[in-house]
Protein backbone atom coordinates (compact mmCIF):
# COMPACT_ATOMS: atom_id res chain seq x y z
CA UNK A 1 0.00 0.00 0.00
CA UNK A 2 1.38 3.34 -1.10
CA UNK A 3 1.38 6.13 1.40
CA UNK A 4 1.95 10.18 -0.02
CA UNK A 5 4.64 11.33 1.05
CA UNK A 6 4.76 14.49 -1.42
CA UNK A 7 3.55 17.16 1.81
CA UNK A 8 6.43 15.73 3.20
CA UNK A 9 9.26 15.74 0.84
CA UNK A 10 8.96 19.13 -0.14
CA UNK A 11 8.79 20.59 3.58
CA UNK A 12 12.07 21.57 5.85
CA UNK A 13 10.60 19.61 8.61
CA UNK A 14 8.33 17.46 9.80
CA UNK A 15 7.57 18.18 13.19
CA UNK A 16 5.50 16.00 15.36
CA UNK A 17 3.65 16.56 18.88
CA UNK A 18 1.91 13.58 20.07
CA UNK A 19 0.31 13.61 23.85
CA UNK A 20 0.28 10.38 25.78
CA UNK A 21 -1.13 9.76 29.34
CA UNK A 22 0.05 6.68 31.77
CA UNK A 23 -1.80 3.11 30.62
CA UNK A 24 -2.86 3.36 34.66
CA UNK A 25 -3.25 6.02 36.93
CA UNK A 26 -1.90 9.18 37.26
CA UNK A 27 1.73 8.60 38.40
CA UNK A 28 5.20 8.38 36.06
CA UNK A 29 8.70 7.18 37.05
CA UNK A 30 10.85 10.12 35.43
CA UNK A 31 14.15 9.74 34.39
CA UNK A 32 16.91 10.75 36.06
CA UNK A 33 20.46 12.04 35.84
CA UNK A 34 23.43 11.29 38.25
CA UNK A 35 24.22 13.84 41.01
CA UNK A 36 20.64 16.15 39.39
CA UNK A 37 17.61 13.43 39.69
CA UNK A 38 14.49 14.50 38.22
CA UNK A 39 15.23 16.81 35.13
CA UNK A 40 12.81 20.06 36.42
CA UNK A 41 12.54 23.08 34.90
CA UNK A 42 10.77 25.96 34.48
CA UNK A 43 8.80 27.64 31.13
CA UNK A 44 7.80 30.67 32.50
CA UNK A 45 4.63 29.92 35.03
CA UNK A 46 5.14 26.55 33.98
CA UNK A 47 6.46 24.04 35.81
CA UNK A 48 7.67 21.25 33.59
CA UNK A 49 9.99 17.71 33.14
CA UNK A 50 12.11 16.24 31.09
CA UNK A 51 10.46 12.67 30.88
CA UNK A 52 12.90 11.40 28.18
CA UNK A 53 15.96 12.84 26.85
CA UNK A 54 17.22 13.10 23.30
CA UNK A 55 19.77 10.58 23.56
CA UNK A 56 17.49 7.93 24.83
CA UNK A 57 14.78 8.38 22.34
CA UNK A 58 17.20 7.44 19.69
CA UNK A 59 18.06 4.31 21.27
CA UNK A 60 14.44 3.70 21.19
CA UNK A 61 13.67 4.65 18.00
CA UNK A 62 16.73 2.39 17.22
CA UNK A 63 15.12 -0.87 19.22
CA UNK A 64 11.94 -0.72 16.58
CA UNK A 65 14.02 -2.57 13.65
CA UNK A 66 15.75 -4.58 15.62
CA UNK A 67 14.71 -8.32 17.05
CA UNK A 68 16.87 -8.71 20.08
CA UNK A 69 15.72 -12.70 20.17
CA UNK A 70 17.81 -13.21 16.75
CA UNK A 71 20.24 -10.54 17.41
CA UNK A 72 19.39 -9.20 14.15
CA UNK A 73 17.20 -6.74 12.26
CA UNK A 74 13.55 -7.40 11.86
CA UNK A 75 12.43 -9.78 9.25
CA UNK A 76 10.78 -6.17 7.74
CA UNK A 77 13.87 -4.62 6.99
CA UNK A 78 16.50 -7.41 5.90
CA UNK A 79 18.09 -5.64 3.26
CA UNK A 80 18.63 -2.21 5.12
CA UNK A 81 22.65 -1.97 5.63
CA UNK A 82 24.23 -2.33 8.88
CA UNK A 83 27.66 -4.08 10.42
CA UNK A 84 27.18 -6.88 12.53
CA UNK A 85 30.19 -7.93 15.47
CA UNK A 86 30.34 -11.35 16.02
CA UNK A 87 33.09 -12.80 19.18
CA UNK A 88 36.24 -14.76 18.16
CA UNK A 89 33.77 -17.83 18.69
CA UNK A 90 31.27 -16.58 16.40
CA UNK A 91 28.10 -15.51 18.62
CA UNK A 92 26.69 -11.88 18.26
CA UNK A 93 28.70 -9.31 20.25
CA UNK A 94 26.78 -6.29 19.27
CA UNK A 95 25.85 -4.63 15.93
CA UNK A 96 26.05 -0.67 14.42
CA UNK A 97 22.37 -0.65 15.24
CA UNK A 98 22.61 -0.81 19.16
CA UNK A 99 26.05 0.85 19.61
CA UNK A 100 26.22 4.47 21.14
CA UNK A 101 28.40 5.60 18.18
CA UNK A 102 26.93 3.49 15.74
CA UNK A 103 29.93 2.94 13.31
CA UNK A 104 32.19 4.76 14.99
CA UNK A 105 32.11 1.97 17.53
CA UNK A 106 35.24 0.56 19.40
CA UNK A 107 34.10 -3.30 18.31
CA UNK A 108 33.97 -2.32 14.70
CA UNK A 109 36.94 0.00 14.59
CA UNK A 110 39.04 -2.87 16.32
CA UNK A 111 37.66 -5.68 14.26
CA UNK A 112 39.91 -8.10 12.63
CA UNK A 113 41.07 -7.52 9.09
CA UNK A 114 41.02 -4.14 7.66
CA UNK A 115 37.35 -3.89 7.43
CA UNK A 116 37.26 -0.42 9.04
CA UNK A 117 40.59 1.19 8.89
CA UNK A 118 40.66 0.19 4.94
CA UNK A 119 36.93 -0.77 3.50
CA UNK A 120 35.10 2.02 5.01
CA UNK A 121 37.63 4.58 5.33
CA UNK A 122 38.50 3.64 1.23
CA UNK A 123 34.77 4.06 0.30
CA UNK A 124 34.85 7.67 2.44
CA UNK A 125 38.16 8.88 0.62
CA UNK A 126 39.60 9.73 3.56
CA UNK A 127 42.49 12.02 2.99
CA UNK A 128 43.06 14.47 5.58
CA UNK A 129 44.99 16.80 3.30
CA UNK A 130 41.51 17.28 1.01
CA UNK A 131 38.05 18.63 1.75
CA UNK A 132 36.02 16.07 2.68
CA UNK A 133 34.17 14.54 -0.22
CA UNK A 134 30.49 14.87 1.41
CA UNK A 135 29.33 12.82 -1.78
CA UNK A 136 31.55 9.88 -1.22
CA UNK A 137 30.94 10.02 2.98
CA UNK A 138 27.49 10.14 2.53
CA UNK A 139 27.06 6.91 -0.03
CA UNK A 140 29.49 5.34 1.91
CA UNK A 141 27.40 5.73 5.30
CA UNK A 142 24.23 4.90 3.19
CA UNK A 143 26.12 1.66 2.17
CA UNK A 144 26.93 0.50 5.37
CA UNK A 145 24.93 1.69 7.89
CA UNK A 146 21.81 3.17 6.59
CA UNK A 147 20.71 4.21 10.19
CA UNK A 148 23.65 6.79 10.68
CA UNK A 149 22.09 9.01 8.14
CA UNK A 150 18.84 9.38 10.29
CA UNK A 151 20.72 9.03 14.13
CA UNK A 152 24.22 10.84 13.42
CA UNK A 153 27.55 9.82 13.17
CA UNK A 154 30.76 10.87 13.94
CA UNK A 155 34.17 8.92 12.88
CA UNK A 156 36.91 11.00 14.50
CA UNK A 157 38.91 7.75 14.69
CA UNK A 158 38.93 8.39 11.01
CA UNK A 159 38.89 11.84 10.35
CA UNK A 160 37.92 14.74 13.35
CA UNK A 161 35.45 16.75 10.25
CA UNK A 162 33.30 13.05 9.49
CA UNK A 163 30.72 14.18 11.17
CA UNK A 164 26.25 13.90 10.51
CA UNK A 165 24.50 15.38 13.08
CA UNK A 166 20.77 13.85 13.72
CA UNK A 167 18.26 14.36 11.09
CA UNK A 168 15.92 12.23 12.98
CA UNK A 169 15.28 13.48 16.99
CA UNK A 170 13.02 13.00 19.35
CA UNK A 171 12.53 13.76 23.40
CA UNK A 172 9.37 13.52 25.85
CA UNK A 173 7.92 16.64 28.24
CA UNK A 174 5.43 16.84 31.02
CA UNK A 175 3.64 20.54 31.79
CA UNK A 176 2.15 21.62 34.80
CA UNK A 177 3.99 18.78 36.79
CA UNK A 178 3.61 18.25 40.43
CA UNK A 179 5.90 15.89 42.57
CA UNK A 180 4.29 12.46 44.37
CA UNK A 181 6.95 11.34 47.58
CA UNK A 182 6.47 8.22 48.27
CA UNK A 183 8.34 5.56 49.72
CA UNK A 184 8.97 1.76 51.03
CA UNK A 185 11.01 -0.45 52.63
CA UNK A 186 13.55 -3.00 51.62
CA UNK A 187 12.63 -6.15 54.23
CA UNK A 188 15.17 -8.08 55.29
CA UNK A 189 13.39 -11.44 55.94
CA UNK A 190 15.92 -12.84 57.94
CA UNK A 191 17.83 -10.19 60.11
CA UNK A 192 15.66 -7.06 60.43
CA UNK A 193 17.78 -5.38 62.63
CA UNK A 194 21.98 -4.50 61.87
CA UNK A 195 24.11 -6.89 64.02
CA UNK A 196 26.95 -8.19 64.36
CA UNK A 197 29.32 -5.50 61.81
CA UNK A 198 26.59 -6.39 59.48
CA UNK A 199 25.06 -3.34 57.89
CA UNK A 200 22.86 -2.24 54.88
CA UNK A 201 25.60 -1.71 52.40
CA UNK A 202 26.28 -5.42 52.46
CA UNK A 203 22.66 -5.84 51.96
CA UNK A 204 21.60 -7.00 55.67
CA UNK A 205 18.63 -5.71 57.59
CA UNK A 206 15.71 -3.85 56.50
CA UNK A 207 16.33 -0.59 54.57
CA UNK A 208 13.78 1.70 54.11
CA UNK A 209 13.64 4.23 50.88
CA UNK A 210 12.35 7.60 49.25
CA UNK A 211 10.48 7.47 46.37
CA UNK A 212 9.66 10.74 44.36
CA UNK A 213 7.29 10.22 41.28
CA UNK A 214 5.16 12.94 39.22
CA UNK A 215 1.23 14.02 37.79
CA UNK A 216 1.11 16.33 34.91
CA UNK A 217 -1.56 18.27 33.12
CA UNK A 218 0.36 17.43 29.32
CA UNK A 219 2.74 14.70 28.63
CA UNK A 220 3.84 15.17 24.93
CA UNK A 221 6.52 13.45 22.86
CA UNK A 222 8.43 15.56 20.47
CA UNK A 223 9.72 14.44 17.18
CA UNK A 224 11.82 16.53 14.58
CA UNK A 225 12.69 14.89 10.85
CA UNK A 226 14.90 17.51 9.19
CA UNK A 227 13.79 16.50 5.62
CA UNK A 228 16.08 19.23 4.42
CA UNK A 229 18.70 18.14 5.98
CA UNK A 230 17.75 14.07 4.20
CA UNK A 231 17.42 16.11 0.65
CA UNK A 232 21.23 17.90 1.10
CA UNK A 233 22.38 14.13 1.32
CA UNK A 234 22.36 14.39 -2.42
CA UNK A 235 21.10 11.17 -2.66
CA UNK A 236 18.61 9.91 -5.59
CA UNK A 237 14.90 10.03 -5.02
CA UNK A 238 14.33 6.67 -3.98
CA UNK A 239 17.27 6.54 -1.34
CA UNK A 240 15.94 9.97 -0.12
CA UNK A 241 12.23 8.34 -0.21
CA UNK A 242 13.82 5.39 1.99
CA UNK A 243 15.28 7.22 4.78
CA UNK A 244 11.98 9.43 4.99
CA UNK A 245 9.86 6.48 5.24
CA UNK A 246 12.20 4.73 8.13
CA UNK A 247 11.92 7.80 9.88
CA UNK A 248 8.06 7.57 9.64
CA UNK A 249 8.11 3.85 10.59
CA UNK A 250 10.06 4.44 13.73
CA UNK A 251 7.76 7.36 15.12
CA UNK A 252 5.02 5.25 14.16
CA UNK A 253 6.39 2.18 15.92
CA UNK A 254 7.66 3.55 19.22
CA UNK A 255 4.38 5.35 19.62
CA UNK A 256 2.12 2.43 18.85
CA UNK A 257 4.45 -0.16 20.51
CA UNK A 258 6.36 -0.31 24.06
CA UNK A 259 6.03 3.23 26.00
CA UNK A 260 6.97 1.67 28.94
CA UNK A 261 9.67 3.89 29.82
CA UNK A 262 10.44 2.30 33.11
CA UNK A 263 8.96 -0.25 35.84
CA UNK A 264 6.49 3.02 36.67
CA UNK A 265 6.80 5.08 33.31
CA UNK A 266 4.33 3.44 31.13
CA UNK A 267 2.62 5.62 28.79
CA UNK A 268 0.16 5.44 25.40
CA UNK A 269 -1.20 7.72 23.29
CA UNK A 270 -3.93 9.15 23.71
CA UNK A 271 -5.51 9.80 20.19
CA UNK A 272 -4.63 7.28 17.49
CA UNK A 273 -3.97 9.43 14.53
CA UNK A 274 -1.26 11.60 14.87
CA UNK A 275 -1.29 15.08 13.06
CA UNK A 276 1.86 16.59 12.36
CA UNK A 277 2.30 20.47 13.36
CA UNK A 278 4.18 20.59 10.24
CA UNK A 279 3.21 20.30 7.26
CA UNK A 280 0.51 21.65 8.18
CA UNK A 281 -2.30 18.99 8.69
CA UNK A 282 -0.21 15.50 6.97
CA UNK A 283 -1.63 12.73 9.18
CA UNK A 284 0.81 9.99 10.13
CA UNK A 285 -0.04 6.83 8.54
CA UNK A 286 -1.01 3.49 10.45
CA UNK A 287 1.80 1.40 10.65
CA UNK A 288 0.97 -1.23 8.43
CA UNK A 289 1.06 1.84 5.30
CA UNK A 290 4.04 2.84 6.19
CA UNK A 291 5.53 -0.92 6.56
CA UNK A 292 4.03 -1.48 3.39
CA UNK A 293 5.51 1.76 1.88
CA UNK A 294 9.35 1.12 3.57
CA UNK A 295 9.35 -3.04 1.98
CA UNK A 296 9.16 -1.09 -1.49
CA UNK A 297 11.19 1.37 -0.82
CA UNK A 298 14.09 -1.13 0.21
CA UNK A 299 13.73 -3.71 -2.66
CA UNK A 300 14.29 0.08 -5.26
CA UNK A 301 17.70 0.43 -2.89
CA UNK A 302 18.81 -3.35 -1.68
CA UNK A 303 21.28 -3.55 -4.60
CA UNK A 304 22.97 -0.16 -2.72
CA UNK A 305 23.15 -1.22 0.19
CA UNK A 306 25.55 -4.29 2.16
CA UNK A 307 24.63 -6.01 5.71
CA UNK A 308 28.55 -7.10 6.67
CA UNK A 309 29.62 -8.83 9.72
CA UNK A 310 33.29 -8.25 11.56
CA UNK A 311 34.29 -10.37 13.95
CA UNK A 312 35.72 -8.15 17.24
CA UNK A 313 39.43 -8.86 18.43
CA UNK A 314 40.25 -8.33 21.80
Amino acid sequence: MSIDLAPVRSARRLLIEAELEPVQGKRFQPTGFPDLGPATFQAGDTACLLLESAQSMANRLEETIWDTGSNSLKNNFEGLSYIRVNDTEGAFLTSSTLEAHRLNSVYIEKCEGDFFTKEISSAIGVDKKQPVDRTKFVNALFKYDINSLLHGVFLESLDGRLRIPRSLSAFIEADSVTSVASGGVKNDRVQASKEDGKASKDGFGNVPFHREEFTAETITAYFNVDIQQIRSYGLDDDATELLISLALFKIRALLDGDLRLRTACDLQLKEKQVVAKRPDRFVLPSLDQIADALTLAIKKCVSKMVASTVVYKK
